[in-house]
């Protein structure tokens, strides 16, 4: 009898949710803020992420050029592993995609009118133009919306398949 080699039925060690709520947190971050980028380019704002994180206090001209927005854009990918774990932590049993829009508005107003003062280089709320106030809440709401909506995803998927 020849020996049939066995077949292994191994399942790959299930991702767990808070570390996919993780990468979401990442990817939402690089996406957004640099569809962010784009916006200030094509003149929709007058804010990208290089902005708020170099042009605020570093008073150099590399901080005007791409490299500079790449840069912003990853530290802005980094950043927002925090709002991921925040929303995780909170939100991730919320269904639907209201509570990713209300997310996003609440840190759209954190960061426009909390954290404004951290940022000299950035315009107070009633200096900025109207299409800016616009763009960036339409930002800030799909980031929450995308973070929103897919970890609670996730999490959903995960129980789920526990069950």
């Amino acid at each position: 009898m020849a020996d049939k080699p066995k077949e292994q039925h191994q399942q790959e060690p299930q991702q767990s949710v808070f570390g996919k709520a993780l990468g979401i947190g990442f990817t939402g971050g690089i996406l957004w803020s640099a569809l962010g980028v784009f916006t200030y380019y094509f003149h929709f704002s007058e804010l990208s992420a290089a902005s708020f994180l170099f042009r605020s206090y570093l008073q150099t001209d590399w901080t005007g050029t791409w490299l500079a927005e790449v840069l912003a854009v990853l530290i802005v990918g980094v950043i927002s592993l925090v709002s991921a774990m925040l929303y995780y932590f909170t939100l991730k049993k919320q269904q639907g995609i209201w509570p990713g829009l209300v997310f996003g508005l609440v840190l759209w107003a954190v960061v426009f009118f909390v954290l404004t003062p951290l940022f000299p280089a950035i315009p107070t709320f009633t200096e900025m133009t109207s299409d800016t106030w616009v763009t960036t809440a339409c930002l800030f709401i799909l980031y929450g919306v995308f973070i929103g909506y897919s970890i609670s995803y996730e999490y959903e998927e995960f129980n789920q398949s526990a069950n």
